[in-house]
């Protein structure tokens, strides 16, 4: 800029000091990537368990750390199929694998390629094919489309499918890419690094770094070319990626501005016939190219407002020339099919009036209110580590990555129970000595192993039980080394395994054993401590305990977080006997055609007995303290789940209510109150009508009053 106004210095240190606020601060940043960098190598493991060898990544706002809550940035998932391998020549042929060879004609539109389909015996092309996934030319060549992915994705999703570009989903909260991956740079990726040698940024460790990365083909054709359906587009995410993750705090932060920008003051100007739509995209690609052409001096916290304005004047020389290109991948014009030139113009002169305004345009964004705290931000501002929006960020990407593991557990446990090849003892171990081996691979990540870790933990959990079962069921002494099994799975959480625990105890008779479990439970169940669950429902109200942000800002390690959240505690039907025996009904709970009436999750788990912990919690209390003569006890956990199914908004905060419940009906049995009792499982039937273990209860309580009168 040649005349920057006075005030631009101090209002980029308030824009800074704001953004920070609203999550756009080191600490945030890092644990966004650190998350999504963890729930890649979930995936990827839990593919690999499932016989899938697939390899996932994450890409896009959430990934990189380039969001706010107030910019509701959906998150961006890419995976491979690693049985197909790309050639960019015969040399990359391998045998056995599906194989396609690159190819572009004369007239292939820029960034595009065909597939063409190579036998996987010999190196020879594929001359024929009945398959209606393939098209053959006039040449004889049989080439690969890419409507097979979008024909798939409509089958899973059905009435939900919804395709955006290479995206496929049933929602407009993620974005599935399907994607194969090119080992070898094709020339218009590899023209780059050149180019690159001489700018500001990226650095020479950056560009070392992003000639290992390698790219993606992905279903997505050239709007109107004639041969659209078998086109497949070449994408660099991987470098990009890196790209962002080199970045210091002023350009995310100055990134984060200019998308508030596009989301309030772009889209009401490019309202036209031609489905006109300016992107994101397009505003990292100023931001990349402006980095690449300014000296590092530039990207300070006092020049923040200096670094928007020149990424809006990178955008204007590309609407001056009615052309976008493509950072990294030559020829590309990434405003062909996306914003016709009417659409540049109007976007031009708003863009130039933001800049002539000096910028005020910043006190009237609306995401994360942020023109509000730019106009009323005190001169001193609380550390933002204690701001409830970066504690509401952390809690929020803790909660959903153990949620996604503690899903993969479930669904671990369905896969054993249903196979038909062993039992689920031998099983169980064949699973726990797959990952045991895992983790000593020397190609194994922290991110890895870290993941490995909470499986183990868990399944070592559900071996223990189902060792002390069959011991119960049958009378026998438990074996000496199952206490070491205990021992090493206590920790998987801060109560589900300990509650197996004492419940096995219960079961055992083993009463002050059970107690004393209990009571360190109860002390571990602080505020601080988030209920979670596997089974794919959302409460209501899926709040998160302000206590549990707070404490997921500063401690961020798996260790830490787990003795911090509290899963539903899970009885598979092995299990059974280290369970109260009425909570043997929930493993029963289909009436006539309930299992007609099950989704695909809930055919996972609902032969199980699942029960939030709390409640578990008091209703072992009940029943321990029960057999042990302890009246006050006794009463004082038969109070505390009345409280729980006497508030809509703590019943609303269940996994399982119905559960829940059903063993508030049974304390009511115990304590001779029938009548409240029937009434507590008609409550629960009205609330979940199906596939409820309330309609034995009920039953049985009806006749039982029938013969009584």
């Amino acid at each position: 800029m040649s005349l920057v106004p006075a005030f631009f210095h101090h209002l980029s240190e308030v824009l800074y000091q704001v953004l920070e606020c609203v999550g756009v601060n080191p600490w945030v940043v890092e644990r966004r990537r650190h998350t999504f960098l963890h729930r890649e190598a979930a995936r990827d493991v839990h593919a690999h368990q499932e016989g899938r060898d697939i390899t996932t990544f994450h890409f896009g706002s959430q990934s990189e750390g380039t969001t706010t809550p107030g910019l509701q940035s959906d998150t961006d998932m890419l995976y491979t199929h690693n049985k197909v391998n790309i050639m960019y020549s015969w040399a990359d042929w391998q045998q056995g694998k599906l194989n396609y060879l690159m190819v572009r004609e004369d007239d292939t539109p820029p960034q595009h390629y065909l597939l063409q389909w190579i036998r996987p015996d010999i190196p020879q092309p594929v001359t024929h094919t009945d398959d209606p996934d393939f098209v053959t030319d006039s040449q004889g060549r049989v080439f690969f489309s890419h409507m097979i992915v979008v024909r798939a994705a409509a089958e899973v999703y059905g009435d939900e499918h919804m395709r955006h570009g290479p995206s496929n989903s049933a929602s407009e909260d993620f974005d599935y890419v399907c994607a194969f991956l090119c080992n070898t740079l094709p020339p218009e990726i590899m023209s780059w690094f050149t180019k690159m040698q001489h700018g500001f940024w990226p650095s020479q460790e950056t560009l070392q770094a992003a000639r290992m990365c390698p790219c993606f083909l992905v279903p997505d054709g050239y709007n109107g070319s004639p041969t659209e359906q078998i086109e497949w587009r070449i994408t660099p995410n991987l470098i990009e990626r890196l790209l962002m993750f080199s970045l210091s705090m002023v350009p995310i932060k100055c990134l984060v501005v200019l998308k508030m920008l596009k989301k309030q003051e772009f889209v009401k100007y490019i309202q036209c016939a031609n489905n006109c739509k300016f992107t994101t995209f397009h505003f990292k690609t100023a931001l990349f190219f402006t980095l690449h052409r300014t000296q590092a001096t530039l990207w300070t916290k006092c020049r923040l407002i200096e670094c928007i304005v020149s990424c809006l004047q990178t955008i204007l020389e590309f609407l001056d020339q009615g052309e976008c290109p493509h950072f990294i991948v030559e020829g590309v014009d990434l405003f062909n099919g996306k914003l016709c030139r009417e659409c540049q113009l109007r976007l031009k002169k708003v863009i130039q009036g933001m800049i002539q305004d000096n910028m005020h345009v910043l006190f009237h964004l609306q995401s994360d209110y942020l023109g509000q705290r730019l106009m009323a931000l005190p001169h001193e501002v609380r550390p933002y580590p204690s701001d409830d929006v970066n504690a509401g960020i952390c809690g929020k990407l803790a909660r959903d990555m153990f949620q996604q593991y503690v899903r993969d557990v479930k669904v671990v446990c369905s896969r054993l129970c249903n196979s038909e090849e062993a039992d689920m003892y031998t099983g169980l171990n064949n699973e726990i000595n797959m990952m045991e081996s895992l983790t000593m691979n020397p190609r194994t990540t922290q991110y890895d192993i870290n993941y490995y870790e909470f499986m183990l933990k868990f399944l070592m959990s559900v071996k223990a039980s189902i060792t002390s079962s069959s011991c119960i069921q049958s009378g026998q002494p438990l074996p000496p080394d199952i206490w070491q099994l205990y021992g090493e799975s206590l920790n998987t959480d801060a109560a589900s395994s300990k509650l197996k625990l004492a419940s096995m105890h219960y079961c055992q008779g083993e009463l002050r054993r059970a107690a004393s479990v209990l009571s360190e439970v109860e002390f571990d169940l602080d505020d601080s401590v988030q209920p979670m669950c596997g089974c794919a429902r959302i409460p209501y109200n899926d709040k998160l305990s302000k206590a549990f942000c707070e404490y997921t800002v500063q401690n961020y390690s798996h260790d830490k977080l787990t003795k911090k959240l509290a899963f539903c505690v899970r009885f598979l039907r092995e299990e059974k006997f280290c369970a109260p025996w009425f909570l043997w009904c929930e493993m029963y709970r289909a009436v006539g055609d309930d299992v007609d009436h099950r989704d695909q999750w809930e055919r996972q788990w609902m032969d199980w007995a699942q029960v939030d912990a709390r409640p578990f919690l008091l209703y072992l209390q009940y029943l321990t303290y029960h057999g042990l003569g302890v009246r006050h006890r006794q009463l004082e956990a038969f109070h505390g789940l009345e409280d729980i199914v006497c508030s809509m908004d703590k019943l609303n905060q269940l996994y399982h209510p119905e559960t829940v419940e059903n063993l508030f009906g049974h304390c009511c049995e115990l304590e001779g109150d029938v009548l409240r009792a029937l009434n507590a499982y008609n409550t629960s039937l009205r609330n979940i009508p199906r596939n409820n273990a309330a309609n034995w209860h009920k039953q049985r309580l009806e006749l039982m009053l029938n013969n009584y009168n």
